[in-house]
């Protein structure tokens, strides 16, 4: 259905985008992100957030059917939604920032020991990484890239359930100084971040490293 004002009007886009660019500040300010960013990071989460909300409430559904247009539900960070995705991707990125580990150590990792998956949510992770090459070829057979949409939403779910359950570092209790790491799901962190960046290419949405 077209999108319009109370009035009948129809909704420039340029207006819609400067709206969604208003209320994430505000949504970004509340959360106190005003305080821990750049001025410059700030202005980036502002415009990846907004404009990547937008988009993706529109891809992530059925483009065959109607949707009822809502900012409030497309920028809550709870759900299947750009905001949540976005706020997941800069997290698992800070975890191997958070390590101290560099792309070499990665590539050293995978050549020397590679993954293990003894964990079953280390296997559930990886196998849902596999799928991303079946779902792209999906999106390209029926031409409906909600089905990326609902992997991405997936993929981040599962990420959270590995890592709520499966430490990637180990710091002392006392002094916060990382006492061990475990590079085998480092590379799980890195892998599924690649994938959704992947995603988000396609998607047309830009990630931000810090939100």
């Amino acid at each position: 259905k077209k999108f319009k004002t109370r009035s009948g009007d129809t909704v420039r886009l340029v207006d819609l985008l400067d709206e969604g660019i208003a209320r994430t500040q505000q949504k970004l300010i509340e959360k106190g992100r005003d305080k821990e960013l750049t001025a410059e990071e700030l202005r980036l989460a502002q415009e990846a957030v907004a404009y990547g909300c937008i988009k993706y409430a529109d891809l992530s559904h059925n483009r065959c059917n109607d949707y009822v247009f809502s900012f409030d539900k497309m920028l809550d960070d709870r759900g299947n939604t750009a905001a949540y995705l976005l706020y997941a991707y800069t997290r698992i990125r800070s975890i191997a920032r958070a390590a101290k580990v560099t792309p070499e150590q990665l590539k050293m990792t995978i050549a020397k020991e590679g993954v293990s998956l003894e964990d079953e949510k280390e296997l559930k992770l990886a196998k849902c990484i596999l799928r991303l090459s079946e779902v792209i070829l999906k999106c390209l057979d029926d031409l409906l890239l909600h089905s990326l949409c609902d992997y991405l939403y997936e993929l981040s779910t599962t990420f959270t359930e590995f890592y709520d359950k499966c430490y990637c570092i180990e710091k002392d209790r006392d002094t916060g100084v990382i006492v061990k790491v475990n590079m085998s799901r480092i590379l799980l962190c890195e892998a599924t971040a690649n994938v959704i960046a992947a995603c988000f290419h396609i998607l047309g949405i830009t990630p931000v490293q810090k939100m």
